[in-house]
């Protein structure tokens, strides 16, 4: 005899809501909801439940991951079109804007203005990666155990807060991240914070 709260403690309705129940036993499960009102009503609870659990515990991704995947197809693709490897200067306390004119000139390096972070690749090395980035608003709290991560700002005003120090930078200053040390970056002006940005491999 079919017994329905057997039936649901064999852990086959779980199975059935997570997609991972087989044909057969996808079957199986169909017809006993349509002969039992109890097996409908256990099959909604269990959706209710992944539901709040994957809500609970949900991940909301980087806003850095994309614009810097765009940015390494774009350079992709610029090379393929003939672009030449570039080698920018590394970033350094004696850094200047001017150094990365030869980028900051070229008429396709320029911000979309759609994105809140948007960033064009101008050199890349096993050792190094530099490029323009533009912040609408803010880069989140990151922390970086490999690489060193240095900025030169072009245009506009950021805070870049490391651990709990706030540091105020405009045009033309340079800053080093510590390695190790929680940061994240706030515009504090109202036009993009435009900088050089410069990963080093520790």
């Amino acid at each position: 005899m079919f017994s329905v709260s057997e039936y649901i403690k064999t852990g086959i309705l779980e199975l059935y809501v997570l997609g991972i129940a087989s044909v057969e036993e996808r079957s199986e499960v169909e017809k006993a909801a349509l002969d039992h009102i109890e097996i409908r009503e256990e099959i909604e609870k269990i959706n209710a439940s992944v539901e709040e659990y994957a809500d609970t515990y949900k991940l909301e991704p980087n806003p850095i991951v994309k614009p810097f995947l765009m940015a390494t197809i774009d350079y992709t693709e610029r090379l393929k079109n003939g672009e030449l490897p570039a080698m920018p200067p590394l970033l350094s306390v004696n850094s200047v804007i001017a150094d990365f004119n030869p980028w900051l000139n070229r008429p396709d390096m320029v911000s979309t203005n759609k994105e809140d972070v948007f960033a064009k690749i101008i050199g890349y090395t096993p050792q190094a990666i530099t490029a323009i980035v533009w912040l609408k608003d803010y880069a989140p709290h990151e922390v970086h155990d490999n690489e060193y991560e240095r900025f030169l700002i072009v245009e506009g005003t950021c805070d870049i807060i490391v651990e709990d120090e706030i540091h105020q930078f405009v045009p033309g200053d340079y800053f080093a991240i510590p390695l190790h040390k929680k940061h994240m970056v706030k515009v504090t002006s109202f036009v993009p914070c435009k900088v050089i940005l410069q990963r080093v491999a520790a």
